[in-house]
């Protein structure tokens, strides 16, 4: 079998088999939902979570924020393209690239996305890390369209964690699932370093609590 085939075979099954599952997972487990105190209205913002917490943010950004759009920002190689098709069976768009590779048709991208009422779902330290960094490409949308981020993160008290760098967390069937969409915030005026310095302050509240 050739690595072309198995590439083609692995893109047509991973995906709806990656759905079906990440959804049997959630349906089996407990879930408890803290959501922010004033509902966020219409206006597009940017919701941010560490690459490992990624697994269950479908269901917190749809129980947040109902019937709107969102564009996820996945990197351009391989694993990318398995996850933005996955992500089309929930119902989401992506962006495809990152801040270090095709940085400017990146951000192009998101600010369209932005101007047709988009939210944008970012990994702050993604698609490789290092775990717990900001990319400039975050701060950058934020401060270009004036969005405020919300903070999203989810803990289960049942889990595995792959040896990856970002530990990513997949939730045990039957345990109970906490998600967390915490109070808009706005990097306005700060400064690269000051702004990338607040959002993990702001992230690492929940993930020091939830550890």
């Amino acid at each position: 079998m050739s690595r072309k085939f198995k590439r083609k075979l692995i893109l047509f099954l991973a995906p709806p088999i990656g759905y079906a599952i990440i959804n049997l997972i959630y349906l089996s487990c407990r879930k408890k939902f803290f959501l922010p105190t004033k509902e966020l209205g219409d206006e597009p913002c940017i919701i941010a979570f560490w690459h490992g917490k990624l697994l269950m943010q479908p269901f917190l950004y749809k129980k947040l924020r109902k019937n709107h759009k969102v564009a996820t920002m996945i990197s351009e190689h391989f694993d990318g393209e398995v996850l933005s098709r996955m992500v089309k069976f929930f119902g989401f768009d992506s962006i495809r690239g990152s801040s270090k590779k095709g940085a400017i048709k990146v951000l192009k991208e998101a600010f369209k996305k932005v101007n047709e009422g988009y939210d944008i779902g970012i990994t702050p330290d993604g698609p490789r890390g290092p775990k717990y960094s900001v990319a400039d490409g975050t701060v950058a949308i934020a401060q270009k369209k004036d969005l405020s981020i919300v903070p999203c993160n989810f803990y289960a008290n049942s889990f595995w964690r792959l040896k990856s760098w970002d530990g990513f967390m997949i939730p045990k069937p039957f345990s109970t699932i906490y998600l967390y969409a915490d109070e808009p915030f706005s990097l306005k005026g700060l400064d690269m370093d000051v702004a990338k310095d607040k959002i993990v302050e702001v992230l690492m509240k929940r993930e020091d609590i939830v550890l």
